[in-house]
């Protein structure tokens, strides 16, 4: 069994990327962090590391359970890692997917104009220009 596998396998092998390519990609843009250090993509892993990943504006943490470098099943994941992100971090996320949701229903298509400036008017009521009042 191994003891060390490079970040970028490891990540695209336990379906955090869908393709290794993305992983490498996320560790050169500084989006993959071991102990409070962005990583390089040729970074070794070990058991036990706790690896943060940064997807905007959010900050997922895992901690690593085992090693592989081969592409496993979705059911098989669990036994590879363990999800650690913090309390905050997914309150966080929770509000985004409500807040998601209170957008237009799924294949309403695209607002009309009366609908766009209802909403406009709706959000900054101020911005409105029907009241024609423009101060420079």
């Amino acid at each position: 069994m191994k003891t060390e596998v490079r970040i970028d396998k490891w990540l695209w092998a336990v379906r955090l990327f869908k393709t290794r390519t993305l992983a490498a990609e996320a560790c050169k843009k500084g989006k993959v962090i071991i102990k409070d250090v962005q990583v390089k993509p040729s970074r070794n892993v070990k058991i036990g590391d706790v690896i943060s990943i940064k997807r905007n504006p959010f900050l997922f943490s895992f901690k690593v359970l085992a090693l592989s470098e081969n592409r496993m099943n979705a059911k098989l994941v669990a036994d590879f890692m363990l999800n650690v992100t913090s309390s905050d971090q997914l309150e966080l996320i929770e509000l985004a997917k409500l807040a998601g949701n209170m957008g237009r229903d799924r294949g309403t298509g695209r607002p009309t104009k009366k609908e766009r400036r209802d909403l406009e008017d709706f959000i900054d009521p101020e911005f409105s220009d029907e009241e024609g009042d423009w101060d420079f």
